[in-house]
């Protein structure tokens, strides 16, 4: 291929390039205006339906996190809901937030011995906003080595909802409702429905959902399979070297332990001898 047959190769490709970004972003534009506009309109609409039914109802919703170093803390959820949109030309977002004040009662007492455990359970307390520490012990120099943890205070829940032109998608994260983190998930603009409406409802509540549980494509699992299965092959091989190993230890241990026999009973042989061959 001569020089200007490359360079015009090179354009081309560009060109294809450009022109496929163009049908991509005009494609996610339509995908907004379209479906995830009214959609999240929708979905605001829902949102402030359950709100309202919460308010009246006032279920007791149980909110249970593991804390490391302390336990379990156990909050119910207070139904003081904020709910907000925010729109701009091409994108809108809404938020929700709520708080569930912590169950102290139900919550553990733990004696906590050594400055660096003391330090290190005090700083996630100061992180989440659990309290202070109660009835500290120091020592000679006023470090405190010694303390009682006892939770309190309100773990704060927000769930956030976006959609926009540039990615043509609905993104949500979810604050503090599984645990003490935020988890985030994408979904598509044709599943964005009132099946999707539902299943956010119902984690909200902390009903029993798939909501933020991923489903994996098939090839995926197909690989997720295959190095299960390779794992387990190696594992075996694994196990086997080893009992091998260790038999042919053990069959080493008695052979040396017998040849040392023979050599204590050839010595003390060759002893015998040596003094009967002395003797006049």
């Amino acid at each position: 291929m001569g020089l200007l047959d490359e360079l015009e190769s090179e354009a081309q490709r560009r060109k294809s390039t450009e022109e496929d970004a163009a049908a991509l972003k005009a494609a996610r534009e339509t995908a907004y205006r379209t479906v995830l506009e009214p959609a999240m309109a929708a979905l605001f609409a829902y949102l402030g339906e359950l709100v309202a039914k919460l308010k009246v109802l006032q279920p007791k919703i149980a909110i249970r996190h593991a804390l490391a170093g302390y336990g379990d803390l156990v909050g119910y959820v207070e139904h003081e809901y904020e709910l907000s949109e925010s729109r701009q030309p091409s994108s809108k977002e809404i938020t929700l937030t709520f708080f569930a004040p912590i169950a102290s009662s139900e919550c553990p007492s733990v004696q906590v011995e050594g400055a660096n455990r003391v330090r290190a359970l005090s700083a996630l307390f100061q992180r989440y906003r659990l309290g202070a520490p109660l009835a500290p012990t120091k020592d000679a120099s006023g470090e405190i080595v010694g303390a009682t943890f006892k939770a309190k205070g309100r773990i704060p829940l927000t769930a956030v909802f976006a959609a926009d032109a540039a990615s043509g998608q609905l993104r949500m994260s979810f604050s503090n409702f599984d645990d003490l983190a935020t988890a985030v998930k994408t979904v598509a603009p044709d599943r964005v429905n009132e099946d999707l409406y539902d299943q956010i409802g119902r984690y909200l509540m902390r009903d029993p959902t798939e909501l933020m549980r991923e489903v994996l494509p098939e090839d995926y699992r197909s690989q997720l399979r295959a190095r299960v299965h390779q794992q387990e092959v190696k594992r075996r091989w694994e196990s086997q070297i080893v009992a091998r190993q260790q038999q042919d230890i053990e069959m080493l241990k008695r052979e040396y332990g017998i040849g040392a026999r023979f050599n204590k009973i050839g010595d003390a042989m060759g002893k015998l001898r040596g003094l009967m061959s002395k003797k006049p």
